[in-house]
């Protein structure tokens, strides 16, 4: 399989998100990528979340930052100048989550500093986490990308973020800083170019060559990375729909947190939004759609919730249906 790397020079989220998805559709159908990026003063949230509830966006804009989504699942995240971010972009049959994270963490290690990953999304180091990691899967290629906390400024985490109390409990831990580590605090000569120097050469050594650097600036100015800026920096893509609903309810579950909101019209659900910072966008996307056109009521409801894909979040919230009062 040929290999490719690329680095943004650009610190502006829209731009290397659209970038992102560019290189999804066009070279990892038949390469495997390595693309490391930098977002300026910016606060990340997952394709399911709800901006108002995870982000103190006027505070966030008014000190001349950004507010960006992604296509990936998971919560929200502060980028500054102090974090890395790195996206694995393949053909779906390459996709090997083990052989990604192998790079990271061996890149890591190779800098002297003990790193091992931690349950479904997280890369640690003293038993504290330095990087958050996302997927998604197209229908020819998938990424995986992530976080590397270098030197990140971690008041502003606290300052933007609106870490909700149910998740930090749920975390055994106080507060979003207490559960994070910058890797310069263990290794104080650390730099950005040093850690991108060490995961090129992990992902040489991990995928045995790189066949071409692919040229920033030139896919930049590419028409359709233009058409996809336009998304990302789009407030419809940004904020999506804030009715006012009739019916609402929400509640966190060990996969993640759930916020349903429905209108209602003469005993129908006439419309249905989901948000989530659950890794498993098919089963939000599922689940949403199921709500859509129903007859508002219990047996409806558990209609809809019984004929999604069979799993544990399926099974949460069947029992937890049962209980919610209508």
């Amino acid at each position: 399989m040929k290999t490719a790397y690329i680095e943004s020079n650009s610190f502006d989220p829209w731009l290397n998100l659209s970038i992102e998805e560019y290189l999804l559709d066009t070279y990892a159908c038949d390469n495997n990528v390595l693309y490391l990026w930098q977002n300026a003063h910016t606060v990340v949230i997952g394709r399911n979340q709800n901006a108002w509830r995870e982000c103190r966006i006027e505070s966030l804009e008014r000190d001349g930052g950004k507010l960006a989504r992604r296509l990936s699942g998971g919560g929200a995240v502060y980028h500054d100048l102090g974090n890395l971010n790195f996206t694995f972009l393949l053909p779906r049959s390459e996709y090997n989550l083990h052989r990604q994270l192998a790079v990271i963490v061996d890149a890591v290690k190779g800098l002297g500093i003990e790193a091992s990953f931690s349950g479904r999304n997280d890369i640690l180091a003293e038993g504290k986490k330095f990087s958050g990691n996302a997927f998604y899967h197209g229908r020819q290629a998938s990424y995986h990308h992530g976080t590397v906390l270098i030197d990140v400024d971690m008041s502003k985490l606290s300052m933007y973020l609106n870490v909700s109390k149910a998740k930090m409990e749920s975390k055994g831990v106080r507060s979003v800083a207490s559960r994070v580590v910058n890797l310069k605090d263990l290794k104080p000569d650390l730099t950005i170019d040093i850690m991108k120097r060490a995961m090129y050469n992990g992902f040489i050594e991990e995928y045995g060559h790189i066949d071409r650097i692919l040229n920033y600036n030139e896919i930049a100015s590419r028409e359709e990375v233009r058409t996809l800026y336009a998304k990302y920096s789009s407030r419809e893509w940004l904020l999506g729909k804030s009715p006012d609903f009739d019916f609402g309810i929400e509640n966190r579950f060990a996969w993640g947190g759930i916020e349903i909101g429905l209108n209602v019209r003469k005993g129908m659900i006439r419309e249905a939004v989901v948000y989530s910072d659950s890794m498993d966008l098919d089963f939000i996307e599922s689940l949403r759609a199921s709500l859509k056109d129903i007859e508002f009521s219990r047996k409806s409801l558990a209609r809809a919730l019984a004929s999604l894909p069979e799993n544990k979040e399926r099974a949460d919230l069947l029992e937890w249906f049962d209980q919610v009062e209508l």
